[in-house]
């Protein structure tokens, strides 16, 4: 496989991973209401589904993969109900005083939700079963190819959505320093909320 494949197929996973959606959105409000550390479940959750569908496409599985949406109905209405309760736990919760801690989600919960918003999103379903088979030639790559592709998503997708959580975060600390924590926690919660809605009726 050619250096170029590569360099187009991380240009294009650049723009699918930064274009706004379920995804971003639960990244920036998990950013925002917990920091970055607790969000690196979320986000490896979310790389984890681009990585299986990548692999679904690679293995000629791509019926599979579309039907996972339908197959996970439950699951990823579950996924919706469980990010809107969060949402609203969020809204609800006392503004904890300067210093005190909160609780938040475990990693392995964040780590499940982010996995069921990538495999229930029909805009990843499509890049990797409809764009990418026409963009590389997936049955013939190598394992060091495959290997090669695996690593260039998930350094793509991992590098932009800790982007999008360090700016979160770093507009959060900015915002509590000026007395802002309610609003912060609402903005958090409301864009929770609105991801929640999105992957259950997506």
């Amino acid at each position: 496989m050619e250096i170029i494949s590569l360099a187009g197929l991380a240009a294009a996973m650049t723009v699918l991973a930064l274009t706004p959606g379920p995804g971003v959105f639960a990244t920036v409000a998990s950013a925002i209401s917990s920091g970055v550390p607790k969000t690196l479940g979320l986000i490896c959750g979310l790389v984890t589904g681009d990585i299986c569908y990548l692999l679904f496409a690679i293995f000629g599985l791509s019926m599979i993969a579309q039907s996972v949406g339908e197959f996970f109905i439950v699951i990823k209405i579950g996924a919706g109900i469980y990010l809107v309760y969060l949402g609203f736990r969020l809204i609800f919760r006392p503004s904890p005083q300067r210093g005190a801690p909160h609780q938040t989600p475990s990693a392995g919960k964040t780590y499940i939700s982010g996995l069921f918003i990538t495999l229930s999103n029909p805009k990843v379903i499509l890049f990797y079963c409809g764009f990418l088979p026409n963009f590389m030639d997936l049955p013939a790559l190598t394992p060091m190819e495959i290997a090669l592709t695996v690593l260039t998503v998930a350094t793509v997708v991992t590098s932009v959505l800790c982007g999008y959580a360090i700016l979160a975060a770093k507009a959060s600390k900015a915002l509590g320093e000026k007395n802002k924590g309610r609003a912060l926690q609402n903005t958090a919660g409301g864009l929770m909320i609105a991801t929640g809605i999105k992957v259950a009726l997506n």
